[in-house]
């Protein structure tokens, strides 16, 4: 076993015994670099990525072709790094599968936990059968929730093919302003007539920021 064997597995050892709580956040880098640089020493690296980015968080919100402009970073380290936050919005999704959403408050507070600590922005479809009920959640956008570029013919098949009644969409702003712009209000509503020609409606659009919540539908702009 080499030095860097040896100081690997100590490290994992630290790691089942006291969970990452017991790392710091350079060392949670290191650990998980391991199963993506195999042959290198991940210590300098991973503190090359929190000198880069400033928090482990910013890190694993950091997109793939961001992460690789750190000299050190290849396809495969960045992949992985990106799969943490993904991974746990998959998991919040099929934790929240059998909620019903049949109310702005929990339409907000759905929304509110899916997209908790997102530094991109994200846009995401919700489908609903007559009752309230999640049938499936699917993002339409990372990294930027831009409406204008919004496939309207998407959202139209996503609920088709979830046999839904209604459609909530939802996106974050990590401006920390949560109001709908010109282009938000405007996207929305090409979105809500699109779905009524398939006897589908727009329940709401709600948009995340610091903590809070702004529903369309509550303040007048899909129906009003």
């Amino acid at each position: 076993m080499g030095l860097h064997d040896g100081h690997r597995q100590r490290k994992r050892e630290r790691f089942l015994k006291q969970g990452a709580d017991g790392l710091a956040d350079h060392e949670v880098l290191e650990l998980l670099l391991y199963y993506a640089i195999p042959r290198r020493d991940t210590n300098e690296l991973a503190h090359r990525l929190i000198q880069h980015f400033g928090t482990l968080d910013a890190v694993f919100q950091a997109p793939p072709e961001a992460l690789m402009q750190v000299p050190g970073i290849g396809e495969n380290a960045a992949v992985l790094l990106n799969l943490v936050p993904a991974a746990q919005r998959c998991a919040r999704r099929s934790v929240s599968a059998e909620r019903i959403l049949n109310s702005v408050e929990r339409c907000g507070a759905y929304f509110m936990d899916l997209l908790d600590g997102q530094r991109r922005e994200l846009l995401y479809q919700v489908c609903l059968d007559g009752k309230g009920k999640v049938l499936s959640c699917k993002c339409l956008s990372q990294g930027s929730a831009d409406m204008t570029s919004l496939s309207i013919r998407q959202v139209v098949e996503n609920a088709l093919l979830s046999g839904a009644a209604g459609v909530v969409l939802g996106h974050n702003h990590p401006s920390g302003v949560a109001l709908p712009s010109a282009e938000d209000r405007a996207a929305t509503l090409q979105v809500r007539d699109a779905l009524a020609t398939m006897d589908i409606r727009l329940l709401d659009h709600i948009i995340v920021a610091d903590g809070d919540f702004v529903s369309m539908e509550a303040s007048g702009l899909l129906y009003g």
